[in-house]
């Protein structure tokens, strides 16, 4: 038993020393955040005028997000070179802050949709850092093959927040308000980066020599910041242009979903959140398994991995059975787990560790803005087509861009294979 335990390739994350001390700060912020996924919304719900309820769910989510892309690229110089532990610790102190004054406004009765979705912002505006943050973490104190499984970890304690958290939000929001869950996620965020100011010492990147500030070693050179370094590489410009397409089309259901629940089904947050369930479950399988696809070729498995979830997605929006959308949502959520731990292999693998940080910066910078655009689109759409009509044209779309993806990664493999390519950088898994 012992034996198969050591031999599983999450066990050299769960027993480092560092990590081992994090992660249970990470399942407690992420349980509050799955907690959010329905409040944010709900909240919005509860204050917008019924005329335009879709609208002012959209620009929450958006809020809640968006402004991590201009924060990205405005505190960069402030914050490339840092350490790990020290961008994701930041991150989560002004998420508590942001979203626990959210809470006392609204218990003072001064929390209007303009202060509500002003304080998502702030709280949003190191958000990209801290997700770096994450990941560099994991490339400072790993060795590259164990890079896969320890995103894996990553996303799956967020898919099993995912699980447990929209059910308990929907019951809080029975019993109290939305509010009461956005305060219980700005405790959670605060557990976190008390977590990251105790749990983790100083620690000296990879490659990094003994002695040099660590700020001043991992800081990229001018002439190779974040953004140039992505222009520069065809196939790591090509794996961000990807997973911005992949996200884009993913955001409408932020507004769809909840619209559905609410106008066409007449439901309560509870089916919201039985619905987010059923994905998070799903998500939850797949993040487990994801960290046994080391051995799989990663550009393929990423390709497939949107191809099927949009196949997985269409049900949804061919108005099927409750039990069947729930069953088929769950699929798409074991589908598109593994997704954030392959693409970010292929950064991690394809980046010299000094450039790591901004590059991993400058990619969620431009990420983050692909769900809130897709989000913000979704108002309008589910206003023309319906919500049900807008999550059948997204999945469509998304099976579409997988299959495009897959073709042109194709033909650039075999020219590159021919000997006519300038070798697409180094990501080329």
């Amino acid at each position: 038993m012992r034996t198969g335990v050591r031999s599983s390739p999450y066990w050299p994350v769960v027993s480092h020393p560092q990590l081992g001390r994090v992660l249970p700060g990470l399942m407690v912020s992420a349980l509050g955040d799955g907690m959010s996924l329905v409040a944010v919304t709900w909240l919005a719900l509860q204050l917008a005028p019924d005329a335009h309820r879709g609208t002012w769910v959209a620009v929450a989510v958006a809020a809640y997000s968006l402004p991590s892309a201009a924060g990205g690229v405005l505190f960069g110089r402030f914050l490339r070179g840092r350490r790990g532990a020290q961008l994701a610790g930041w991150n989560a102190l002004l998420r508590a802050g942001g979203l626990g004054a959210i809470a006392v406004t609204h218990a003072l009765g001064g929390l209007s949709l303009g202060v509500y979705v002003t304080l998502l912002a702030v709280s949003s505006l190191l958000a990209t850092w801290g997700s770096a943050g994450h990941y560099t973490l994991i490339a400072e104190l790993l060795p590259p093959v164990h890079h896969l499984p320890a995103n894996a970890v990553m996303t799956t304690i967020g898919n099993v927040a995912t699980v447990a958290g929209p059910p308990l939000a929907g019951l809080l929001i029975g019993w109290t308000s939305p509010a009461t869950v956005i305060a219980v996620d700005a405790a959670s965020f605060a557990v976190l980066a008390l977590t990251y100011r105790l749990a983790v010492p100083a620690v000296v990147p990879a490659g990094v020599p003994v002695g040099v500030p660590v700020g001043a070693a991992t800081a990229p050179s001018p002439a190779t910041p974040g953004f140039a370094a992505i222009r520069a590489d065809r196939t790591l410009l090509g794996l961000l242009g990807l997973s911005f397409a992949f996200f884009f089309l993913f955001g409408p259901f932020y507004v769809a979903m909840p619209v559905h629940v609410a106008g066409d089904l007449h439901a309560s947050a509870t089916v919201l959140g039985v619905f987010y369930t059923a994905f998070g479950a799903g998500a939850m399988l797949g993040g487990l398994a994801a960290g046994y696809l080391s051995r799989w070729s990663l550009w393929p498995t990423t390709t497939g991995i949107v191809v099927a979830f949009g196949v997985a997605m269409l049900p949804l929006g061919l108005g099927v059975p409750a039990p069947l959308a729930a069953a088929s949502f769950a699929l798409a959520g074991a589908i598109w787990a593994p997704y954030m731990a392959t693409s970010m292999a292929l950064f991690q693998r394809g980046t010299p560790a000094a450039d790591l940080p901004a590059v991993l910066a400058a990619n969620g910078s431009v990420l983050v803005l692909a769900v809130p655009l897709g989000t913000m689109l979704g108002g309008p759409l589910v206003g023309t087509l319906g919500a049900r009509r807008t999550l059948l044209a997204c999945a469509a779309a998304t099976v579409a861009l997988g299959v495009l993806a897959a073709v042109v990664r194709f033909c650039h493999t075999s020219v590159v294979g021919s000997g006519r390519g300038d070798g697409g950088g180094a990501a080329r898994r």
